[in-house]
């Protein structure tokens, strides 16, 4: 790691003496400025004008012998999909003119990708990655690509995956002829969005941000554009989309407050002004957001705020047999007092540990019902709960609720929204420690909760701060401490739980109404009219 910081470095400096250095197909020319000019008269008078884009990668530079970026037409190799076989599209090649940067940025990531590929060998071996689609992780596809434009949304994990899918129903109802791949990350989201996708959505794992992996991807799939949600500022794909000529946009754009510190450093922030200069549209989450965008140098005129995504979420489907178990569920609650800790870490364990044992002290026909951020978390929480002599049914196991019953654990993928459904109460978990930043809020509003949270929301603060504006009942923000104390107020008088309760749902339809809409135009404006 040294010897390549001293090489850039080096590199650097004999860029800033020298001038730009152009990299060709063969190799990189050292050109001086005075050279450049007499080449550039020269070859003036024979040369046809450049272009916008020529102009800002070459300077006053002679045009190559090759274009750095040309297309031919060919036909989509037999996939058996729909469309014409005869539908051309083009096939790029490699790019000849490389920023400075971006050749730094390339040997780095070469120089990485056996440990990168090594730990993705040593995730499969755990149960981390897809046991027979682990090698779409690489760029390996294993489904056909159909005939046609295509529009490539990608989001990391469940919580973005299922904010973009509203947009994704949006895009197919306005724009049928458009095909759309959709991509992400984790196993955990891979099991819940693959059963509320439209049919004709291309499901699959993103490839890792290595050159190989990127460039396999996009040579196969050939994407129109890509639709990156939230964080997803990966420096391989955005070069290799710009590259290749392919439209980016990022939907519900947000940084931390680490991440925006980090890329504002001297020695990065040359990188993510040039990864951001390639985007066609930024759609920031919340205005502060937005900031940082600008801070960073993003041009100012793509950024274009419409509001929380994380509002528009839709109803996950049920099977007639889910909704049966639920009824039921909901009848063995009638006269107990009930509330949820949701989405919550190893972090905080203790916290709702002993929150549960004061509130059964005053309330013993109490209800505790504990959703793990990860499922393969419920057994240890049981474990600890049966320590304290708490009698626990499980969610996986099928457990029925009986009398004694006073913890159960929903310790299973995409049921979250259906729970908040039974419950008044729902603490939102991974706010009870400094080390987390809090988890979304909305879902527990829209379902009719009054919302609890804790003190470290990262940058959910703005959808606090928002619904709170809406309507100051809607969420309420407590310490550890302070968290038995508001459950029991709450447990205590029925008129204050239900005025929460209608609080928090009336601020969630006022700030999510049209959010939808909005993305879509400007999608259109800036993506969808150009391809």
């Amino acid at each position: 790691m040294l010897g390549l910081i001293k090489m850039a470095k080096g590199y650097m400096g004999l860029h800033m003496v020298y001038g730009p250095i152009v990299v060709s197909d063969s190799c990189w020319h050292l050109t001086k400025s005075k050279q450049r000019r007499r080449t550039a008269q020269k070859t003036q008078r024979r040369t046809p004008p450049h272009s916008t884009a020529a102009t800002v990668l070459y300077g006053r530079l002679p045009r190559p012998a090759n274009p750095p970026l040309r297309s031919r037409q060919t036909p989509y190799p037999p996939c058996g999909g729909g469309g014409s076989a005869a539908t051309p599209y083009p096939i790029y090649d490699s790019i000849s003119v490389r920023d400075p940067l971006d050749g730094m940025r390339t040997a780095l990531s070469y120089g990485i990708s056996p440990l990168v590929r090594l730990h993705l060998w040593w995730r499969k071996f755990r149960g981390r990655e897809h046991p027979s689609r682990w090698r779409e992780r690489l760029g390996l596809p294993s489904a056909c690509r159909p005939n046609g434009r295509l529009v490539w949304f990608h989001a990391v994990s469940l919580g973005e995956g299922l904010a973009a899918i509203p947009v994704i129903k949006c895009c197919l109802a306005r724009r049928p002829d458009v095909i759309i791949l959709m991509t992400t990350t984790t196993t955990s989201a891979f099991e819940v969005i693959k059963n509320i996708l439209p049919s004709n959505v291309i499901y699959q794992f993103a490839p890792l941000d290595l050159p190989t992996a990127v460039d396999t991807f996009l040579h196969y799939w050939k994407p129109n554009a890509i639709m990156l949600i939230e964080s997803e500022l990966w420096p391989n794909l955005i070069m290799g989309a710009a590259r290749n000529n392919i439209h980016l946009s990022l939907i519900n754009g947000r940084m931390s407050q680490n991440s925006f510190r980090n890329w504002s450093r001297p020695l990065v922030l040359p990188l993510i002004t040039l990864m951001l200069s390639k985007f066609s549209l930024i759609l920031p989450l919340s205005t502060n957001q937005g900031i940082h965008f600008q801070l960073l140098q993003a041009t100012p005129f793509i950024i274009n705020f419409c509001g929380d995504l994380k509002y528009a979420f839709q109803d996950v489907y049920m099977s007639e047999r889910n909704k049966s178990n639920l009824d039921e569920f909901q009848a063995q609650l009638i006269n107990r007092k009930v509330w949820m800790a949701s989405s919550i870490h190893r972090d905080e364990e203790e916290v709702f540990i002993g929150a549960h044992n004061s509130l059964t002290k005053k309330h013993p026909d109490l209800l505790t019902i504990i959703v793990p951020r990860k499922p393969q978390h419920g057994q240890a929480i049981s474990m600890k709960f049966q320590k304290e002599n708490v009698r626990v049914a499980m969610r996986s196991r099928n457990d029925k609720l009986t009398a004694g019953t006073n913890l159960y654990v929903i310790d299973s993928l995409g049921e979250l929204r259906k729970f908040y459904k039974l419950t008044p109460i729902a603490v939102i978990g991974g706010s009870f420690s400094p080390r987390l930043r809090g988890h979304n809020i909305a879902e527990a509003a829209a379902a009719g909760c009054a919302v609890l949270t804790g003190p470290h929301i990262g940058h959910f603060k703005h959808m606090v701060l928002e619904m709170q504006r809406s309507n100051p009942l809607s969420v309420i923000q407590v310490s550890g401490e302070q968290l038995v104390e508001a459950i029991n107020e709450l447990f205590g008088d029925a008129k204050l739980l239900e005025a929460r309760r209608e609080a928090s749902m009336q601020a969630y339809y006022g700030l999510s109404c049209g959010v939808v809409e909005k993305v879509w135009r400007m999608l259109q404006l800036h993506i969808y009219e150009q391809l």
